[in-house]
């Protein structure tokens, strides 16, 4: 009874969350940096991988070193799960701007040991496994980073602005990527291949130190979510003491409790991050390895790409936010659906214009997940398992995401058929249209337990007039039910008096 009544508590003004715009700014800003800095990790070695195969796997065939590469690329994500957990857990028992700012640590620190292991022709068969340990210390940190970035950046927006602005954190994700790949390619036609491949291909994982740097003091600096500080304030008014012990949450347990949720966070992350391993990771070696493209040229046009991701990115969380987040979902998946072969029949023409258009079919589908997913996921679960749920499902799925480069040029090079990608994607869009049909709508809604969140007082007003409207018209429809209901029990009574 006590639960029933605290769950239909009237709402009043001061329970509506106002959140200062300063604030506001900096999580953005700093949840989005730490972003890039894991994609600036992503972005160098996608577009380094020919390169890296040669440093740490010399005595193979080139096919066999992209692959290789890329699976040492795909292995840390196996480890992410675990790092879901272990941060999740306590990001849900001190916070989650705590928890941000030690994977931040993790992963400038690892990023930057990569530009430090000398060669397979120095050290031998310590190199590749030195590279590997690295990459998984960065899958350890990356486990609880984009999940407590997105829950960082949900908790602070407000409602009817949490698409926009949750855009922002993968806008920092493709800038961070950008960025990486744009070193490389600077650095490729400043010092040449041989320089690149005898001591140049470091520079880009030294950079990783400093970015790190200006991401640890502005998550430093930032305050705990208002929605979080308001779950801790509720545990201890209501002397609930237990509550403040780390939620015991299992992943059998976030499968059955929160079965749906769980589910559409999976299909969400396959449909999404597949996607982008396959445009932006594994892309550049299907164009040079495969298709013969010139290397250089290859990387520019995905380059150019991904700056245009950049401009629509905020454009389409800001348009969720007024038709919702399902539209595009739907939109991304019938796209890859429908126009991954095209797309792939474009690329495959050799012609710079054609493999352009062909790039940009597929980014636009990409595009669709992006900008939305980082405002839909945090809204699945409640407040207190929020970053342990949503760390678990997010790394179950990245695990199957993460190896999308290696299976994709195995699956090429098994077959001998270069449309194995589009065939691939295609299968893809299918996660994405189930998932679609059905996920609950998010848009403008608090987060999933939490009350409200506003930009200013007079916006606060508002919610709560639209809120007692929906509570009139309810009443109004239950009033409406039981008239009916006695018309119907009174007809009854005519027709068989004995029943009064």
């Amino acid at each position: 009874m006590k639960l029933l009544k605290k769950k239909h508590k009237p709402l009043h003004i001061n329970d509506i969350t106002i959140v200062d715009d300063d604030k506001l700014k900096k999580a953005i800003t700093a949840a989005a940096l730490g972003n890039a800095m894991e994609w600036f990790d992503f972005g160098v070695y996608g577009f380094l991988a020919i390169t890296l195969g040669k440093i740490f796997f010399p005595g193979a065939n080139p096919s066999v070193q992209i692959i290789a590469s890329l699976a040492t690329f795909a292995v840390p994500f196996l480890v992410r799960p675990l790092g879901g957990i272990f941060f999740g857990i306590l990001g849900d028992k001190y916070g989650r701007q705590k928890i941000l700012s030690i994977t931040i640590v993790i992963m400038s620190i690892s990023t930057f040991a990569i530009g430090l292991i000398p060669g397979y022709a120095t050290i031998g068969i310590l190199a590749p496994i030195l590279l590997l340990i690295c990459k998984l210390a960065q899958g350890f940190s990356v486990g609880g980073e984009y999940s407590g970035a997105a829950i960082f950046v949900a908790e602070y927006a407000p409602d009817r602005k949490r698409g926009f602005l949750g855009s922002w954190l993968d806008f920092g994700s493709i800038a961070g990527f950008v960025l990486g790949a744009g070193v490389v390619v600077v650095l490729s036609s400043i010092i040449g291949n041989d320089n690149l491949i005898d001591w140049g291909w470091r520079i880009p994982f030294f950079l990783a130190l400093p970015l790190g740097f200006v991401g640890i003091y502005l998550r430093h600096q930032l305050e705990e979510t208002p929605a979080f500080q308001k779950h801790i304030e509720s545990m201890e008014s209501d002397s609930k003491k237990e509550l403040q012990q780390p939620p015991k949450l299992s992943m059998k347990e976030v499968a059955t409790k929160y079965s749906k949720s769980f589910l559409t966070c999976i299909g969400l992350v396959l449909a999404m991050n597949i996607t982008y391993y396959v445009l932006l990771t594994y892309m550049p070696n299907y164009l040079s390895g495969r298709l013969g493209y010139s290397e250089d040229h290859g990387l520019l046009i995905i380059i150019a790409i991904m700056v245009g991701m950049l401009f629509v990115q905020p454009f389409i969380g800001l348009t969720s936010d007024k038709i919702g987040r399902r539209p595009f979902i739907f939109a991304g998946s019938i796209g890859l659906l429908i126009l991954s072969y095209p797309a792939f029949w474009l690329i495959q023409s050799n012609t710079v214009g054609l493999i352009f258009v062909g790039l940009l079919i597929l980014t636009v589908s990409l595009n669709c997940f992006v900008g939305v997913t980082a405002s839909i996921l945090p809204a699945l679960f409640p407040t207190h398992v929020r970053y342990s749920a949503l760390a678990m499902s997010f790394n179950v799925s990245i695990i199957i995401a993460g190896f999308t480069p290696a299976f994709v040029a195995w699956l090429v090079s098994a077959t001998n058929n270069s449309y194995m990608p589009a065939f691939y994607l295609m299968l893809v869009s299918l996660i994405g249209l189930v998932t679609a049909f059905t996920m609950p709508e998010t848009a403008n809604k608090p987060l999933r337990g939490a009350t409200p969140t506003a930009s200013d007082r007079e916006e606060a007003r508002e919610i709560l007039s639209q809120h007692f409207d929906t509570i009139e018209q309810k009443v109004e429809e239950l009033d409406e039910t039981i008239a009916e209901l006695e018309k119907k029990r009174q007809s009854l009574i005519d027709q068989h008096p004995k029943l009064d």
